[in-house]
């Protein structure tokens, strides 16, 4: 005999409609930070972005191309973050899959950490690496120490770039929380008629 068990995607479907349904419910200003907050989250990632690009520029003499350094430092970083944060945190709110506060703060803590802190620094290294060979605006060392170059070169940004970035993460994790206790407010309200 065969179980005749619901599939779980028809579980997933119901429980998403009814937590949609719920959600129109909130008043607009509300229903805007659930359906926008990773916006948000992607706007400071550029600008975390923009700022890691011009010490990069500054401390490698790189005077020329702003906007093709520039450009990517700012889309690629708010896409990265903003997908990253509808991926991680809205949609499994949105499905019931993430059901912990706690867990939300963390899992927007580490995604405004990597996706909206660290990875704009860290890309911001090869754009304008790239930029100081092909213009010759700095001198660069010889292959075999290009690493330690590169590592001496980064530190003093990376300092100047820790207050952004745990900026960047508590924003996030903030949002997070702020999103889970919106969403619970939304599925207390009585169903519409």
């Amino acid at each position: 005999m065969e179980n005749h068990e619901p599939d779980d995607t028809v579980q997933e479907d119901l429980i998403f409609n009814i937590i949609t349904r719920k959600i129109s419910q909130l008043p607009e200003s509300e229903r805007y930070l659930l359906e926008h907050g990773s916006t948000y989250v992607g706007i400071n990632a550029g600008l975390c972005g923009l700022i890691a690009n011009s010490l990069f520029r500054r401390v490698l003499n790189v005077t020329r191309a702003p906007i093709a350094s520039g450009l990517p430092m700012t889309v690629i970083p708010f896409l990265t973050a903003n997908v990253s944060y509808k991926a991680l945190i809205n949609f499994p709110l949105s499905t019931g899959e993430l059901n912990c506060e706690t867990c939300t703060i963390i899992r927007g803590g580490l995604v405004g950490l990597v996706f909206g802190g660290l990875y704009p620094v860290f890309l911001a290294l090869p754009v304008n690496g790239g930029l100081a060979a092909r213009y010759n605006s700095v001198l660069l060392p010889e292959k075999g120490n290009i690493f330690n170059y590169w590592i001496r070169t980064s530190k003093p940004i990376f300092r100047k770039m820790v207050f952004p970035v745990l900026l960047q993460t508590m924003f996030t994790a903030y949002l997070g929380s702020r999103q889970y206790k919106l969403l619970i407010k939304a599925l207390q309200l009585p169903e519409p008629q």
